[in-house]
């Protein structure tokens, strides 16, 4: 059971400090940093000295970050994969899990070993209620219940043993074809039901991939506009190998806190203040995602080593092509390595950003860092998580936690191209739009696409094959 005094607790061990705290972590910003467009202070050099690096990179159950993680719902899992399959070994924030769907159509997420002699539960079997351990027959309700014990409620059924017995159990539901996972302390928040998963008229589809290195490197990349130019631009050119043209380059950028994360703005050279990239932006999804306008990024700690990406990707079909309703949101998993070099994948806009992750390395020694003006979102992110730290070491909800229901009917998000994504446009009109057009012959975001996907991709918008 948490218990405010625990994360405090815990904190001051990490930092070696008797409060949850730093004080130097918000000490006074270089003078190369603007502030009046900046809402942090950062210590000299912006360097964390590796008690605050592993405060932030460290997510199991007795870490300050993993208790705060706890507090949001995390997708784990897509309600299709579960049309070919009833059970699934899950790892999250360093514990090992098994969800399962049980032959009532009820899904549950109980502890990867059973508590009788730690049998895997991700090779047992379902049962109308419940997982049921190959091993010995021991039964489980989706709230860690133990409902039967097949020899033992026959040899002494008044020793009521299975009344004692219990597995660990989370509770899990479903929002916009994903699967959610709740690790915290009750009452467990609502999990949000963002604009986007209101829409209609659109294909949407969940792709996975398995990233092997911490989550944090990869949720900094959520509030850093700069590498869209050198990155998926620029080096895009070199990978076709081109010597140019370049991307437009950046001449101004902005950050914003707002109430579910930071928005970043930016004007590129032939943009002026009127471009909804800065007049609107893209936001920094409080606690591990992006969000585009588009498509969401979630960045789910699997362990200290390891990161789920997972994409939730909307498509607005053409205007001649509604109504359109999608029977089922297909998931798929995509690869991160080459299979013939074992070279980390860099065709499409994901896998390059995987590059980038992975190679700042597992976890990356974030004292050997020369942050720049750029990085104004970077000290945004990183002292919002302290601050959350410590909220919650207050008893207080931390920043993003949706508890009120009417909010929850749609929770409305900046979005630049919030016009044509709601009331869209003609398959014509995507066929000319610079950006669009690209997504209609490819998928771009993500290597790896099925066949079966890319055809009823095709099949939704009216594409010829």
């Amino acid at each position: 059971m948490f218990h405010p005094s625990h994360s405090a607790s815990v904190a001051s061990e990490y930092l070696g400090v008797s409060a949850a705290l730093d004080a130097s972590i918000v000490s006074e910003r270089p003078p190369h940093l603007d502030p009046t467009r900046c809402c942090v202070r950062i210590a000299p050099f912006a360097m964390l000295d590796q008690s605050k690096n592993k405060l932030l990179t460290s997510v199991g159950p007795a870490t300050p970050m993993g208790i705060l993680l706890r507090r949001y719902w995390m997708p784990i899992a897509a309600v299709s994969e579960f049309e070919s399959q009833s059970i699934k070994p899950i790892r999250l924030l360093g514990e090992d899990l098994t969800l399962y769907k049980d032959m009532s159509g009820t899904f549950g997420l109980i502890g990867r070993h059973c508590p009788h002699r730690c049998a895997d539960m991700s090779y047992g079997f379902v049962e109308q209620c419940g997982l049921r351990c190959n091993y010995h027959g021991w039964l489980f309700d989706r709230d860690g219940r133990c409902l039967e014990q097949p020899y033992e409620d026959v040899a002494q059924p008044e020793a009521r043993f299975k009344e004692k017995i219990r597995i660990t159990a989370y509770p899990v539901e479903t929002r916009g074809g994903l699967i959610w996972a709740y690790l915290g302390p009750q009452p467990a928040p609502l999990v949000p039901n963002w604009e986007p998963f209101t829409w209609k008229n659109g294909f949407v589809q969940i792709v996975f991939a398995d990233v092997p290195c911490n989550w944090f490197q990869c949720q900094e990349n959520s509030v850093d506009p700069l590498h869209f130019e050198w990155m998926h631009m620029n080096w895009s050119v070199r990978l076709k190998d081109k010597g140019g043209p370049y991307s437009p380059r950046h001449l101004k950028l902005a950050f914003e806190e707002f109430d579910w994360g930071i928005v970043y703005r930016r004007i590129r050279e032939g943009m002026s203040e009127n471009d909804p990239m800065w007049k609107v932006g893209r936001v920094c999804l409080w606690p591990n995602a992006l969000f585009t306008g588009d498509h969401f990024e979630w960045r789910v700690p699997i362990d200290d080593e390891n990161t789920l990406s997972v994409t939730w990707c909307f498509s607005r079909v053409p205007k001649d092509r509604e109504p359109f309703v999608q029977d089922q949101i297909p998931a798929w998993r995509g690869p991160v390595l080459d299979a013939e070099t074992g070279r980390l994948l860099s065709s499409h806009v994901m896998n390059q950003d995987f590059v980038a992750w992975v190679g700042q390395g597992i976890i990356p020694d974030r004292r050997n860092e020369h942050l720049g003006l750029s990085d104004e979102g970077i000290i945004m992110l990183r002292n919002q998580f302290l601050k959350d730290i410590e909220a919650i070491t207050r008893g207080e909800d931390p920043k993003a936690t949706v508890r009120d229901p009417e909010l929850n009917r749609s929770i409305a998000l900046p979005i630049a191209d919030r016009k044509n994504l709601v009331e869209g446009e003609t398959l014509e009109q995507m066929a000319k739009h610079p950006l669009r057009s690209g997504q209609l012959s490819d998928y771009v975001f993500q290597a790896g696409q099925p066949q079966e996907v890319r055809k009823a991709y095709a099949k939704a918008m009216g594409i010829p094959e």
